[in-house]
């Protein structure tokens, strides 16, 4: 594909590559996350986010997305992208978040391929229309539930996982048979570009664009009118974006975050709870939206999980964490400076920092009350804070004091304990003695519920979530009734109502 003539920076513009510019943004710089955007002041003018939507929208018009035979060919497509462009997307992610080849690839890369795979496999039963039964009173007829998609998609990606919580959406609105504008994050740079160059070479910009920049450029966007919108981010900017695509009465998904808790029972495994608790809270070093925000141990376990902590700490990453490739860094120096003033109390394991490496050890804080500074934020770091709890209905009742999580772990062999926490608990999706793996599982449900968001994705689900389900009722001309018609009598009445009882 050919190249614009314009450039930025010295890096050509392709026609993938769009960037747009607004003179006053909606969101407000003191709402986002400080940066410095690698995009100059001389972008290209808004007319280009209007053809760009034109275009899409002509492109999706003439029907050909909503061909079983194209959307799995651009499903193929996009794993060979992912595959060809693995060593690039992997060097992206090291050099933005120092993420370590086993964490990028599996989580990132792998993840991917495998969703595309299952999403092949299963696309042909998804897109075939659903028969449902059709009551007494309305034959002879058929009914049944067609599955459309809405048009033309607008995802705004994050940048913790830059490539599979921008291409995930993707893949289930190409799917369902959208054409889709792709808005990677700005503060993870290395990766947006080289999503940007991935697309552009394997994708035309009607059916599959990105487009780069920050606040201005994605205010900008958010001005036109999609037919739906997919946000992975924080509350406040969803919040933002939210009232946005409502002006134009867009249906969106929030996949926001929150404190997910992490309860520990006393009549656990404490030893590969600690080592799961550990994993799940440093991977990515803790940039993980559903990273267990803070633990909540019973106070006769206490002592033994902290020391089990240390030891699976020490085991992953050896007594410097620093030194070791298998441990990532904070994004950038803004979220650096907030988790390292997280960072106070009683800290029993880590606590060391670096601004020049932006690291964060992990650490572990005890004896944290809910009105620490720690707990009134999510802190999206290497930082784990301990409550204790005597009774599990004060834990319950911890949790139920906040917003709704993202997640919920809870680490109890104990089947009372599991349904009294189900039972009396509401967050987006909960892990029993383990922590992120529900979230890798393509069968369940990938979402939040209140302040952590709302509507899901993976596998199926994710197909529903881009789909209109349209109604679609088939009647025969061989019998009428005609009591539904004036001029209506006490019988007509009768009729109906008995219809109405008895026949539906």
């Amino acid at each position: 594909m050919r190249c614009c003539e314009n450039a930025i920076f010295g890096i050509p513009l392709h026609r993938n590559q769009l960037f747009i510019h607004d003179q006053q943004p909606l969101l407000m710089e003191e709402e986002a996350i400080e940066t410095k955007s690698a995009v100059s002041s001389n972008n290209l003018p808004k007319s280009d986010v209007t053809k760009i939507i034109d275009n899409q929208r002509a492109f999706f018009n003439a029907g050909e997305t909503r061909g079983v035979r194209f959307r799995i060919r651009q499903l193929k497509k996009l794993r060979e992208a992912l595959e060809t462009h693995e060593p690039k997307l992997l060097e992206a992610l090291k050099a933005d978040l120092h993420k370590p080849e086993l964490e990028a690839w599996s989580t990132e890369i792998g993840v991917m391929i495998a969703e595309i795979d299952y999403n092949l496999s299963h696309i042909r039963s998804w897109v075939r229309p659903r028969r449902v039964p059709t009551s007494l009173f309305f034959m002879p007829g058929k009914s049944r539930i067609y599955s459309e998609p809405f048009g033309v998609a607008l995802i705004i990606g994050p940048w913790n996982f830059p490539v599979k919580n921008v291409f995930g959406p993707a893949l289930a609105a190409m799917t369902a048979g959208n054409c889709c504008v792709l808005k990677p994050s700005e503060h993870a740079p290395h990766t947006a570009q080289a999503i940007a160059d991935m697309v552009e070479e394997f994708f035309d910009p009607e059916y599959l664009i990105v487009v780069q920049g920050g606040i201005p450029e994605t205010t900008e966007l958010l001005k036109h009118k999609f037919d739906y919108l997919f946000f992975t981010g924080g509350t406040e900017i969803g919040r933002i974006i939210y009232q946005a695509a409502a002006k134009h009465l867009t249906p969106v998904t929030m996949e926001l975050g929150g404190k997910s808790p992490c309860i520990v029972d006393d009549n656990s495994n404490i030893e590969l709870t600690a080592k799961r608790i550990a994993w799940g809270k440093l991977l990515n070093s803790g940039q993980v939206c559903i990273a267990p925000d803070y633990v909540l141990v019973r106070k006769s376990v206490k002592k033994e999980l902290i020391e089990n902590l240390r030891k699976a700490i020490s085991g992953f990453y050896g007594d410097d964490p620093k030194a070791t490739d298998d441990y990532a860094r904070i994004i950038n120096d803004t979220h650096f400076e907030r988790v390292k003033n997280l960072i106070e109390g009683d800290v029993v394991i880590g606590g060391d920092t670096d601004a020049k490496e932006r690291y964060i050890a992990p650490t572990v804080i005890d004896n944290v009350k809910i009105t620490d500074k720690v707990m009134q934020e999510e802190i999206f770091g290497p930082v784990l804070p301990l409550i204790e709890y005597e009774d599990i209905d004060e834990a319950i009742a911890i949790i139920n004091n906040g917003e709704k999580p993202l997640a919920l772990y809870l680490f109890a062999k104990s089947y009372d304990t599991r349904d009294k926490v189900l039972a009396e608990t509401s967050s987006g999706g909960v892990c029993i003695n383990e922590t992120i793996m529900n979230f890798g599982s393509i069968e369940l449900p990938f979402g939040g519920v209140g302040n952590s968001g709302f509507g899901a994705y993976n596998g199926k689900i994710g197909f529903d979530t881009f789909s209109h389900k349209k109604g679609v009722m088939t009647k025969s001309f061989f019998f009428d009734v005609k009591q539904k018609y004036p001029p209506y009598t006490k019988g007509n009445l009768n009729f109906i109502k008995f219809a109405v009882r008895k026949l539906i």
